[in-house]
């Protein structure tokens, strides 16, 4: 296995980068990835928290907050008025108010309408049923191979954020984010990535954040990022694509137009970086351009994202 755990974000880039050169909807524009690379002095710095709606209490409470949180962060858009914030923060009150919320065998026995009650939402979540189900993974397998603590997880795999990423997509079948196109597995892993960028956020790449291949990270495929790179050019739409996205149509999970979307966006993103840092002679972590791309589109009001039932994102 320890093979395979450091192929883990190979195969992402690389499983992207296939799609990208076989893709028939999404194009990944050079010109476009020239033209956003030469406007960049620096990426600006986004604080991982930068709306303090996070718990963080510099310990193991705060690995298991950030477990929970990224078992549920998808798919917030059929409710108009839901979003991550309101998860985030939610989850924060609840552990705040009950320092037990997350125990291991206390999320193997949530209810819908309990999670509700946890975020103080006043109605049924998107895919209610799968964040309950997704709750019960976690506890259940939390329970019976890290002695119900999500910080063991991060004990054990060696400050190494492709082993982190490996190990929680063995473990947790939620995470395990991937699909077949045109004959080919695709493996993009978001919610798995994005844990160990949000444990390297949090703690500030110190103690449980700490990773020393905090770079092998992609971005995080999501909704938000690949409406982001249309934006500036870097990607571009088939019409028959563009026209389903600005007509609010949905795009089925594991359709070529959805794997397209997502994978042609880590791809441009890490032709990106590359190129920042031929022109920069810096290195600059996809995680920061994530966190700059994401953070720009969340507080564009007139961004239309692609629209996708997914527990991935």
């Amino acid at each position: 296995m320890p093979h395979q755990l450091e192929k883990s974000m190979d195969n992402v880039r690389e499983c992207s980068a296939w799609v990208a050169s076989h893709s028939s909807h999404v194009i990944v524009d050079s010109e476009g990835i020239e033209k956003v690379v030469n406007t960049i002095d620096t990426i600006p710095k986004v604080e991982w928290d930068f709306e303090g709606i996070h718990y963080f209490d510099n310990g193991p409470l705060t690995v298991q907050y950030l477990l929970v949180l990224d078992a549920l962060n998808f798919c917030f858009w059929p409710d108009k008025d839901l979003n991550y914030d309101h998860l985030a923060s939610g989850l924060k009150a609840a552990l705040q108010n009950d320092k037990s919320a997350f125990d291991a065998d206390r999320l193997q026995k949530y209810t819908g309408p309990q999670l509700r009650e946890l975020l103080k939402w006043p109605r049924p979540l998107p895919l209610e049923d799968e964040r309950v189900r997704l709750l019960h993974e976690v506890g259940a397998e939390l329970g019976r191979s890290f002695e119900g603590k999500a910080s063991n997880i991060v004990e054990r795999c060696g400050k190494s954020a492709v082993n982190l990423v490996a190990m929680v997509a063995r473990h947790f079948p939620g995470f395990r984010d991937h699909s077949v196109y045109k004959g080919r597995q695709v493996f993009i892993y978001k919610r798995a990535q994005i844990l160990a960028a949000d444990l390297w956020g949090a703690f500030r790449g110190q103690g449980y954040g700490e990773f020393k291949d905090i770079s092998s990270l992609t971005i995080m495929a999501d909704y938000i990022v690949p409406a982001v790179l249309r934006q500036h050019g870097v990607l571009k739409y088939s019409p028959t694509l563009a026209s389903t996205i600005e007509a609010s149509g949905e795009i089925g999970p594991g359709t070529e137009e959805e794997v397209e979307l997502r994978a042609c966006s880590i791809h441009a993103v890490e032709k990106m970086r590359e190129l920042i840092s031929v022109k920069s002679g810096r290195q600059v972590l996809s995680v920061e351009l994530d966190l700059w791309l994401w953070a720009s589109g969340v507080q564009c009001a007139s961004l239309q994202h692609h629209r996708t039932l997914s527990i991935y994102y």
